[in-house]
């Protein structure tokens, strides 16, 4: 039998493999875990991975030590080297790989790294994930000569994204790339794409000396409202670490959410698409839900987690999707991934085609209060009961109505407000969503009740 691994079981997370380096996450489990997915990949009948990093300090030794597993597990390698997660997903495409590995910490801080996966074009997670550990436990790997070579998508990969620009009228635009894995893709587009555009932070660096780059928390936009006000530009757009998730800014300096970014790819796409279904996860504002159906097509409320809606996409056969994090799926003309590079470019054919500045496309859109997502801590192992308590306790009544694909979304008169399991966390999370100041005030008075009614503290918000 080959040798054993266990990995500390905080990393295998439903979505991704995610640690701290050098404490919970080490070069022995990347290579464990390379030759984990190159065993399913060979039971599959498959001989072939793509491997790409982002700009992690990390990142080299354990993409090394991944392409080791994979090799010793008689899979070929094609070494992507340093990009933006994205760019690995089309290299599986591109490529023609029986599957993908990105070796990347995501949004966490920079002692972090893990892994994201492909099986084939699918998203690999949950029990498929688990089951790397089950292999490796076991010590149930397959055993081969693999070869690994690098390959380039570069360049194919930055033609793919100019592919569907439309050109319109000149636009200012300001990138923020916070030092991630995206700097050399957004250099390439704005040198491509016409108007004038400023790339802020583009030298990628694992340190992240400027700000951490996680574009849903509003203090790292910062110095991109800045830029965008002092170059007068049309708009800002930056993305996380690793270039799956988008930030987007108008050019007053407002932050477009990720929800309301969903509801104006979808007058463009549901145009095109007449009745086809749109996806959001159960964090999404009504206002986006509302929106969808006034222009034909069809909400529909999902999980939250990137893996989770690229599943339900494939089975629906929805052309958009998107969560409030900033994950956006096209599968109109593109493949049905989360690529926020993509995502940017269509926003600026989409805005250089209309005459209306990036702030009417959001005042359109109507205006309602709500929180940001409000975090509490929850062991894991009380979490998911919690919210099965709290279910409990909103079944049956009939000034309300429930969602629980993903939690409790409880709507009513007043709005709604969703209190969910983390699936990455040891945390629950809240939000509510209003017409009115005291509309809201009473959403959070039901949250805090709700909480108390399970035995948990109330958090202050």
């Amino acid at each position: 039998m080959a040798d054993t691994h266990r990995f500390d079981p905080t990393i295998l997370r439903e979505y991704d493999v995610r640690g701290v380096v050098g404490g919970t996450l080490s070069v022995a489990d990347a290579r464990a875990l390379g030759r984990a997915f190159g065993t399913v990949v060979a039971e599959r009948g498959g001989a072939c991975v793509a491997v790409g990093r982002d700009g992690r300090l990390s990142s080299p030794e354990i993409a090394a030590a991944t392409v080791d597993g994979l090799t010793a597990a008689g899979i070929d390698v094609l070494d992507v080297g340093g990009c933006p997660t994205p760019a690995l997903y089309f290299s599986v495409h591109h490529l023609g790989a029986d599957g993908g590995i990105m070796i990347t910490g995501s949004h966490n801080p920079p002692d972090y790294n893990g892994f994201k996966m492909m099986l084939g074009t699918a998203p690999f997670f949950g029990a498929d994930i688990r089951r790397l550990g089950e292999i490796a436990a076991a010590g149930r790997f397959a055993s081969g000569r693999g070869n690994a070579q690098a390959v380039s998508v570069f360049a194919p990969y930055v033609a793919r994204l100019l592919k569907d620009h439309r050109a319109g009228r000149d636009l200012t635009v300001v990138w923020d790339c916070g030092n991630g894995a995206t700097g050399p893709v957004v250099t390439a587009l704005a040198e491509a794409l016409p108007g004038l555009h400023t790339v802020l932070y583009p030298e990628v660096d694992g340190t992240f000396p400027n700000h951490h780059p996680d574009p849903t928390v509003p203090e790292t936009l910062e110095g991109l409202r800045a830029a965008v006000a002092e170059a007068g530009a049309d708009l800002g757009i930056a993305f996380d670490g690793d270039g799956d998730r988008i930030g987007v800014v108008d050019e007053t300096g407002r932050v477009i959410w990720g929800d309301q970014l969903l509801a104006i790819y979808a007058t463009e796409v549901l145009a095109t698409h007449p009745g086809a279904t749109v996806i959001a996860d159960v964090k999404a504002s009504q206002v986006l839900f509302d929106r969808v159906a006034e222009l034909g097509g069809v909400p529909l409320m999902w999980r939250t987690g990137h893996s989770l809606i690229k599943t339900k996409m494939a089975e629906t056969g929805a052309p958009l999707a998107g969560e409030m994090s900033g994950h956006l799926f096209f599968k109109d003309r593109y493949y049905g991934f989360d690529d926020a590079l993509y995502a940017a470019v269509r926003l600026l054919a989409l805005i250089g085609g209309s005459a209306q500045p990036v702030s009417a496309w959001r005042d359109a859109l109507p205006q309602v209060l709500n929180t940001p997502e409000i975090r509490f801590p929850c062991a894991e192992e009380r979490k998911f009961a919690a919210i099965e308590a709290v279910k409990a306790t909103v079944a049956g009544r009939a000034d309300v109505t429930v969602n629980d694909i993903d939690g409790v979304r409880v709507s009513s008169a007043d709005g709604w407000w969703l209190l969910r399991a983390s699936n990455t966390q040891d945390v629950l999370v809240a939000r509510c969503e209003a017409q009115s100041a005291e509309a809201l005030e009473r959403l959070k008075q039901q949250v805090r009740a709700a909480i108390r009614g399970v035995g948990l503290e109330v958090p202050d918000f």
